[in-house]
């Protein structure tokens, strides 16, 4: 019998890019294997984002053309799956090309769906009824160990060595900042046992794992009780270091009003935690926090932003801001490019306000701020963070770094021919830079140490160190 093919579309947040990853491993162990072409799948799995709108219409556009795929291809099967599913459900299942749909918290029923619908040409739904009651988180609990573990069987990414995984730390979100989707859709935080993560690390760690990262909506808040004792994120940070074979330990992402600094402790203590905290603000106005529910003030912001400095000298800082928020004057841009200038990440994220369904931004707030002036300002403060990073990175010129090697660059070919015939690699240092180098495709899924040349907001070029033998 002919391998069956799966054709993965993944959306969205580094959760969705591990739910994607396990998805294709449990399908793997029913004999799908992964295909960069649509045209030639049996089964198409779109992993879907509802956190922006922009996220969500990209998937339509995607449907659009799957849909005169089947056209011509009657048996291939379209799953949707993920936060988009949660949240439209029966609207998307009537989508023409469309024949399951599955959320976040039923993404270990999809091979089951799939069989199903490639046997009786049906449409199939799961998604979870009233996803913030206690009986539903329940279920997630009960259920959420029955698709973590095929994350060791598959990686997504056919340019690098599985080198690096994502093991979930927790699921859902508590916060209810008033934009957003995630709790609607992701339910509320559950934590899993710190137990099934460790074993969980020492099976990765024997295939070869070198880098484990945890995740988490807010990973921050990550808590697990068992008897006398109260497993926080720094406890699983350390446990997860004391593992043979891990190399490196990174977590994303926190919530600046819940952090304990014990985390930054271990940071500090434990060579293996990445000195890297990727912590968003959203926005540096006082008046906007509190419209976002955000649960802290900017100095607090920067006070924590101050002592994660004090503690983890070199700690380098990432963050996410919204700009355009109902009712953000051009005053509180402004206190937001502040924000910037006096945090100076090693790089943020920006995005333009868009209202989500059923959230209480879009209920109660109207959208005041015009698309112009959005991108107005989200072009400024990218522009700030650009000239910030480009000043900072320029300290590594000449300085040796350590990085684990992802595998080839997106040019792989650049300035081959005076590199030896080698190919442009791309790895990451200890704090989370992007370097790009030139050196023998061996070294991806191992650690390198490089030599800094020329440097760019987003990016370090290097040398690799000659070899001494």
């Amino acid at each position: 019998m002919p391998t069956r093919k799966i054709h993965l579309k993944s959306f969205g947040c580094q959760m969705n890019k591990l739910d994607s990853s396990l998805v294709v491993g449990a399908l793997g162990e029913q004999g799908y294997e992964l295909t960069d072409t649509p045209e030639a799948a049996d089964v198409i799995v779109v992993n879907t984002c509802s956190v922006r709108e922009n996220a969500e219409n990209r998937v339509f556009s995607n449907l659009g053309h799957f849909k005169y795929l089947k056209k011509s291809n009657p048996n291939l099967r379209v799953a949707v799956i993920g936060c988009m599913a949660q949240r439209l459900g029966d609207e998307l299942l009537a989508h023409e090309a469309v024949d399951i749909v599955a959320g976040p918290a039923q993404l270990h029923e999809v091979p089951a769906l799939i069989a199903e619908a490639m046997g009786d040409h049906d449409k199939h739904l799961s998604v979870s009824e009233k996803i913030r009651q206690p009986a539903a988180s329940e279920q997630v609990i009960t259920d959420s160990h029955k698709l973590d573990d095929f994350e060791l069987a598959y990686d997504t990414d056919a340019n690098h060595i599985k080198s690096q995984a994502f093991i979930r730390a927790m699921r859902g979100c508590n916060n209810f900042c008033t934009y957003c989707i995630v709790p609607f859709v992701r339910g509320p935080e559950v934590s899993r046992p710190p137990e099934a993560i460790l074993e969980q690390a020492k099976k990765l760690a024997a295939q070869g794992i070198q880098q484990i990262t945890l995740l988490g909506q807010t990973v921050n808040s990550y808590q697990y009780k068992a008897g006398e004792k109260t497993y926080t994120l720094a406890d699983l940070l350390g446990q997860v270091s004391e593992i043979d074979g891990i190399g490196w330990v990174r977590f994303i992402t926190s919530h600046p009003g819940r952090f304990d600094t014990s985390i930054l402790k271990v940071m500090a203590n434990n060579p293996k935690v990445c000195p890297y905290l990727h912590i968003p603000a959203q926005s540096g106005s006082d008046r906007i926090l509190k419209a976002m529910n955000r649960g802290y003030t900017t100095q607090q912001y920067i006070d924590l932003m101050d002592t994660a400095r004090a503690i983890v000298p070199g700690i380098a800082i990432a963050g996410d801001f919204i700009v355009g928020f109902p009712g953000e004057t051009d005053d509180d841009f402004e206190q937001t490019v502040e924000l910037v200038r006096r945090v100076r990440y090693k790089n943020a994220f920006v995005f333009k306000y868009s209202p989500r369904p059923d959230t209480h931004s879009e209920k109660k707030l109207e959208d005041t701020v015009s698309d112009e002036v959005k991108q107005q300002r989200n072009a400024k403060l990218l522009e700030v963070i650009s000239e910030i990073s480009a000043e900072d990175n320029e300290r590594f010129l000449g300085k040796e770094v350590e990085v684990l090697v992802e595998g080839l660059s997106k040019k792989p070919n650049l300035n081959r021919a005076e590199n030896n015939n080698n190919p442009q690699l791309i790895g990451r240092t200890a704090h989370d830079y992007i370097v790009v180098f030139n050196g023998p495709e061996s070294l991806t899924g191992q650690f390198a140490r490089v030599t800094v040349t020329k440097t760019a907001p987003l990016t370090l070029f290097a040398a690799p160190r000659p070899s001494t033998a």
